[in-house]
Order: C-alpha cells, then sequence, then structure tokens
C-alpha cells in the first residue's frame, strides 16, 4: 500500500527583529535575509542608517538548522525543494501578516522591501502574491525567480526597482550577472541595474543611494 501526502494548518510564531524606534512618517525598511543567516545578525548591516528616518525590520527564515553537523552555529533557510509550495505558501501569509501589523501599528512615509542572496527569491514572491505594495523594491546580489508567472508582473510596474550586484561577487560572474538582468528586460520589468565594487553583501554607500533617490 502507498503512502499519501498530506497537510494540516495550525498557528505558529516567528521571530523578527527591528533597528530604530517605530512612529509615524518614517520609512519602513524590510530586509530578507539570505540562506545560513539568522535576523539577529543580518539586520547589523543596516546599523548604519540614520534611525530617526528608517526603521529596519528583518523577519527570520522559518526553517533552523545547524550549519555544521549537530551543533555549533545555527542559520536559518526560507524554503528548499522539498514541498516548496507549502513553504511558499507559509512565507507568504508569515510576511503578509508581519506588515499588516507594522502598518495597524504606524503611518509609514515610504515602504521599501530588500531581499538579499535568497532572501531575493522570497522577496520577489511577496512582492507578487501579496496585498501589500511597496515604493521601492530592491533585489540585491540576487535573481527573480524563473518560475514566477507572468499574470503577477504587474505588482512592480508601480515602484522603484533595483537590480544590485558586487563587481566581484564570489557566486556570480559578471556574465551571469548580466544574463539575469537581461533576461528581467526581455520580461518588460522595469529594473534599474547598480553595480558596485565589492563582494556578496550589503554596501553602505550603494544602500544609502537607493534609499536617497
Amino acid at each position: 500500500m502507498n503512502s499519501s501526502e498530506n497537510h494540516i494548518a495550525y498557528t505558529t510564531k516567528s521571530r523578527y527583529y527591528t533597528l530604530g524606534e517605530p512612529s509615524d512618517g518614517k520609512t519602513l525598511l524590510i530586509v530578507l535575509h539570505g540562506y545560513g543567516y539568522l535576523a539577529k545578525y543580518f539586520i547589523n548591516k543596516f546599523s548604519q542608517l540614520d534611525l530617526d528616518k528608517y526603521v529596519v525590520v528583518c523577519p527570520e527564515a522559518p526553517h533552523r538548522f545547524y550549519q555544521n553537523g549537530t551543533n555549533g552555529r545555527v542559520g536559518a533557510s526560507w524554503m528548499t525543494k522539498e514541498d516548496r509550495t507549502t513553504d511558499i505558501e507559509n512565507y507568504i501569509e508569515y510576511l503578509s501578516t508581519l506588515v499588516t501589523h507594522l502598518k495597524s501599528q504606524n503611518d509609514y512615509a515610504e515602504y521599501i522591501l530588500l531581499g538579499f542572496s535568497q532572501g531575493g527569491a522570497t522577496a520577489s514572491r511577496f512582492m507578487a502574491f501579496s496585498p501589500h505594495v511597496f515604493d521601492k523594491f530592491i533585489l540585491w546580489a540576487t535573481v527573480f525567480p524563473p518560475d514566477m508567472s507572468p499574470s503577477y508582473f504587474n505588482q512592480f510596474s508601480d515602484s522603484k526597482n533595483y537590480f544590485v550586484f558586487g563587481d566581484n561577487d564570489q557566486f556570480y560572474s559578471q556574465e551571469k550577472i548580466e544574463e539575469h538582468f537581461n533576461d528581467l528586460k526581455k520580461l518588460n520589468l522595469p529594473f534599474q541595474m547598480i553595480n558596485f565594487e565589492g563582494k556578496h553583501d550589503i554596501h553602505q554607500d550603494t544602500l544609502l543611494q537607493i534609499l536617497n533617490v
């Protein structure tokens, strides 16, 4: 007799970190970390921002794991190839609930979504499938999900969209970066490419350049 796959819905909790005191009139910057990060460490990459102007919120990916063996340093992941559709549905609901909560607390002047590395695909799907609208969308050291349906592309038409890479990214050659950006153009997705001198990381001057546009 063959086994059958089933799913059950239940209530769970997820962790997120913040920088800055939330209040009306500030810019809300939501940052989604890459594979193997924890939110409490990734959010420190944004600590140089003027926190009188910005509130930074870093949700933590729901799947934690030991990075080496069965103890020691812990990281988190947004999803794997296993049961990926369910994971996508879950993190979209998680992030949508979080943004709804944040909006209920304060009236922000601007909403920005940044996805770094593995968090880029997560951010793209969240941008496409959630009810929330962002003023700026930043794909940082990552690529747009190739399986995204064109029927959701209009979600990116009203935001300023950025495709950001370092010129010495250890995971992507310059040829691959250009190839992925050309794929965006073929899909008629309105992204601006920005390069900086650096590796697979958040570059402070480039971040400020985008935020201040």
